[in-house]
């Protein structure tokens, strides 16, 4: 007879006077191990939230078998433990404090060296992690900074990781607390090729130390260890298998991708700015570094009016330093030699001359946009540069950011919180707003990240479309070669700060 570990019977599921899950059976049995699978919004992280006992549950049962089973063994409960301590979770979005603990970071703060000092580094993070009280502790400081390859972090601040070494960290602080029940929410968003592969392996050693997994992730990377999937639609299981009988062919995927190549153009010639420069960037030995670690390396780079480049390169590479020093966010521009739309930085311009002819969204700003606009403000805000809609709207600019909104097919969420709606939906409102003033440059920082399928080819289209009818110049960066735009002909590949 199997034993349950986590079991939901019939319960009903409300966030705010949303109703997320109605009538919801989900059973997890000793030795099962599950990935959560389904388009975006389907509710995936919803169902993790559930699990991790964060939403308000109506009706039914909801039994944590694990704790149960602890209480017998340990009668009265010396340790007045709940359930939570004994679960991990590694959301989508990471809740790092400052040192001073006053507030979260925020987004330039990571380059600008006197405020990045107010964070921990990722020795003295994992230092602050309370493991539970629990004999069989496998997952110590040592093991953890071996088996995630942490060793060359350890002094760096948490301000200064990139996307998928911040994922790396935050799976180390999940295992450190010896869970019984880890829940990861798309952990595979942000690692490069080599990190995904290495990923396989440290599933396969978690689940070998005892712990329950449940995971949302893509339909095509599920892990060797996975012992079963369940499929989600508009907030109902629509499929519970196991890996074997597992086809992503299950996941029914929007299979129209029809763009208004007339609207598209019309949208292009709404407010456009000037594209006559003669160089849109030029780098000349362009070198960055804090303290002992370099991170860019005597950088060449010329990109030119109309150029489509990818920008590839492993986690920390340097990519986000790079783009950084374009986008106006990274002091350290004044101490090299660039050229931005044919001017010397630091010949005058101010960043928001800059910023104004570019469209840019990044994992990083994704992380750090605060969330309590609406999704048509903060499109609108894209005109002014502004992290948020700090002014009135504007009754034209705000129907622009709706006719993106239909384009990017996100429309239905005009008027819903960014912080209401989900985190693909979030990043869609994001590139809307990159969009919004159609500058002369796009840079577009891992833009697929937590998409389903059918967005992905939806906004790639969308980008080639752009490309076609205008002479936008990009910059695109991603670990997924399928994920390049057709209409990118030009590769600069970093490794460890320098150009290969």
């Amino acid at each position: 007879m199997t034993s349950p570990v986590f079991s939901a019977q019939n319960i009903t599921v409300r966030f705010l006077n949303n109703v997320l899950f109605d009538h919801l059976n989900f059973t997890i049995n000793k030795g099962e191990n599950w990935a959560l699978v389904g388009e975006s919004g389907s509710g995936k992280s919803a169902l993790l939230q559930t699990i991790a006992g964060n939403f308000n549950i109506t009706g039914g049962e909801v039994r944590y078998h694990f704790f149960e089973d602890y209480l017998d063994r340990h009668p009265g409960n010396p340790e007045n433990l709940t359930h939570h301590k004994l679960v991990a979770m590694v959301e989508a979005k990471h809740h790092f404090k400052n040192l001073s603990n006053t507030g979260d970071f925020y987004y330039q703060q990571r380059y600008n060296s006197s405020d990045s000092e107010d964070a921990l580094t990722v020795t003295e993070y994992l230092h602050t992690i309370k493991p539970a009280p629990r004999a069989d502790v496998y997952w110590d400081f040592d093991k953890i900074i071996t088996t995630l390859k942490l060793d060359r972090l350890s002094r760096k601040q948490l301000i200064k990781l990139s996307n998928g070494e911040t994922k790396r960290l935050r799976i180390a602080a999940a295992l450190l607390k010896n869970p019984v029940l880890l829940l990861l929410d798309s952990p595979l968003t942000g690692l490069d090729i080599e990190t995904r592969q290495e990923f396989n392996a440290i599933i396969n050693e978690i689940i070998a130390s005892g712990i329950t997994v449940v995971m949302a992730t893509s339909p095509y990377e599920i892990p060797d260890a996975i012992t079963n999937v369940a499929v989600l639609k508009n907030g109902v299981i629509t499929h519970v298998v196991t890996k074997a009988d597992f086809s992503p062919k299950l996941v029914e995927l929007q299979q129209t991708d029809n763009i208004d190549k007339d609207e598209l153009r019309s949208l292009l010639n709404t407010g456009a700015a000037s594209f006559d420069y003669g160089k849109i960037i030029s780098m000349n030995k362009v070198h960055v570094q804090y303290g002992e670690n370099v991170i860019l390396n005597d950088v060449d780079w010329q990109v030119n009016p109309g150029d489509r480049w990818a920008l590839l390169g492993h986690n920390g590479a340097g990519k986000s330093t790079l783009l950084s020093l374009i986008n106006g966010d990274n002091p350290q521009a004044y101490a090299n030699d660039i050229i931005l739309f044919d001017k010397k930085r630091g010949s005058g311009e101010s960043i928001w001359d800059i910023k104004k002819k570019i469209g840019f969204v990044s994992p990083e700003l994704h992380q750090y946009f605060p969330t309590d606009n609406s999704c048509l403000q903060v499109i609108e805000s894209g005109y002014y540069d502004t992290l948020g809609l700090f002014r009135p709207s504007n009754k034209e600019r705000a129907e622009i950011a709706l006719r993106w909104m239909k384009a990017l097919e996100i429309d239905k969420y005009a008027r819903t919180l960014l912080k209401n709606i989900p985190a693909s939906a979030q990043r869609l409102c994001l590139l809307a707003r990159a969009l919004i003033k159609n500058p002369p440059l796009l840079i577009f920082d891992e833009p697929c990240q937590g998409m389903d399928t059918h967005q992905q080819q939806h906004f790639k289209s969308l980008v080639d479309t752009i490309c076609g009818l205008s002479k936008v110049t990009l910059i695109y960066v991603t670990h997924y070669q399928h994920e390049i735009p057709e209409s990118v002909d030009k590769v600069l590949k970093l490794e460890k700060g320098n150009v290969v």
